[in-house]
């Protein structure tokens, strides 16, 4: 464990901190760090339906004799824990006969708190057992597990096909093949709990007691907190990760792309706690024995935060494009099967405005392959089907705009009105029509009124 020479103690306390999290043992934290008392980090397991805590001593030397042993062997009997307790000695380096004698002894004569020991070369199998490299002090994130790019009951294209359901005038299974790129965006997902009390000469004023759970994007760069409805979709799917097999992924996909995640899970649980540290900071008013009132900042030490878990896993980011004549309609998604959170839909949006949502009615044109809003389409006069405006050729009959594929439809159509009786070309424009007869209605009325007919 030559990597591991440069760090300090806590440093070393904090990379053991962050390994038995990923080894599935709950509540990790660090004992305060004043004056040692034989144990630097506590944590709790559930054996066959027994929650039983765990009092570790890091050494960070290259050699740990018996008295350290004995000395965690005290600190585990005075340990406040409701239940039954063990210990554990994890070292850089190794155990002198002494002290894994000592150990042994305890665990022969069935003793009520049994001691662990952990050298250097279990620390090295235990990094090859969860995955993960131990470079520099630091626990570098190696995930394999990603969200399912698509369901696979579906298919690839489910998503598109069932985006165009929503548009007039075209038949979803028609639709071409789109180009699908899927981009594997790496995410952690953090559980923490805040527990703290603020007591002044008056007694309690502030207490926190408070589990946190949120998602972060994980890439180069400062994390960034992901929305609701993206951490919904990552922590409900995170029991249904499957393995990032490229290869497999690769055969459904037009092209394929995978992020690192840019920090390592010390420096995750750094900033969360930080950043836990200022969401539950403060100000509480409260009045004293004098009948003063105060103002007090309550903000909790970082040692009232305890990082619980860091998950890591793949979130899949799926962008489509189908290409429909004139026309690219994109659409993105962050998906886990066959649930998605929707990034852009370029579907559900007039090409000719700034008309979008799928509240909001679109019609296919065939004759450009435009998707528009009602303000944007019309009836094409000889074909009667859908017409955009903005590819529509029109001109004036009856006093009215009429719209037309091309000029030859046009001209089919002016040939076509040309030979009209002059009733059925007046039925061109029928609300011209239908306001003519009223008017002549309302003016023979207002005749026999003048004249006293009626």
């Amino acid at each position: 464990m030559a990597v591991l020479d440069e760090l300090s103690g806590f440093e070393f306390e904090d990379l053991m901190e962050d390994v038995f999290r990923n080894l599935g043992y709950e509540n990790v934290r660090q004992a305060e760090r004043t004056a040692d008392e034989g144990r630097d980090i506590l944590m709790e397991e559930v054996v066959d339906g027994t929650r039983r805590g765990i009092v570790v001593e890091c050494k960070h030397t290259e050699t740990v004799g018996r008295p350290v042993v004995q000395k965690l062997h005290s600190a585990i009997a005075t340990f406040e824990f409701d239940g039954p307790r063990r210990g554990m000695v994890v070292t850089t380096g190794r155990f002198t006969g002494p002290a894994e004698e000592y150990a042994q002894r305890l665990q022969q004569n069935g003793d009520p708190h049994p001691i662990e020991l952990v050298d250097g070369e279990d620390l090295r199998e235990i990094a090859d057992e969860i995955g993960l490299d131990l470079y520099n002090g630091r626990i570098e994130i190696l995930c394999d597990e990603t969200l399912r790019p698509y369901d696979p009951a579906a298919g690839v294209d489910a998503p598109v096909q069932e985006a165009f359901r929503d548009i007039e005038n075209i038949d979803a299974a028609d639709l071409p093949a789109p180009h699908s790129q899927v981009t594997f965006r790496p995410v952690v997902a953090i559980t923490a709990d805040t527990n703290a009390v603020f007591e002044t000469s008056v007694g309690v004023i502030h207490r926190i007691n408070d589990r946190t759970r949120f998602v972060v994007h994980a890439e180069r760069g400062h994390p960034q907190v992901a929305d609701e409805k993206v951490a919904s979709l990552v922590t409900e799917n995170l029991h249904a990760a499957v393995d990032l097999d490229l290869d497999q992924f690769g055969e459904a996909f037009d092209d394929l792309k995978k992020r690192r995640f840019g920090q390592t899970q010390t420096e995750y649980k750094d900033w969360a706690v930080e950043r836990l540290q200022d969401h539950h900071t403060t100000t509480v008013t409260y009045t004293g024995d004098n009948n003063v009132t105060y103002n007090k900042t309550c903000e909790p030490n970082l040692s009232d935060i305890s990082v619980q878990s860091i998950e890591s896993v793949y979130l899949p980011e799926v962008r489509q494009t189908t290409e429909l004549q004139q026309y690219s309609y994109p659409y993105e998604y962050y998906t886990a099967g066959p649930s998605r959170v929707t990034v852009e839909d370029g579907i559900h949006r007039c090409v000719h405005c700034e008309t979008s949502g799928v509240g909001e009615t679109y019609t296919y044109c065939p004759n450009c392959g435009a998707v528009a809003c009602d303000s944007h389409i019309k009836t094409e006069r000889l074909e009667g089907e859908p017409v955009c405006t903005g590819c529509a050729v029109t001109e004036r009959f009856a006093l009215k705009t009429k719209y037309f594929y091309d000029e030859e439809n046009l001209e089919a159509f002016r040939e076509e009105y040309a030979e009209m009786p002059i009733h059925e070309k007046a039925m061109e424009n029928k609300p011209l029509v239908g306001g003519g007869l009223v008017a002549t209605l309302l003016l023979i009325v207002g005749l026999l009124v003048v004249s006293g007919v009626i």
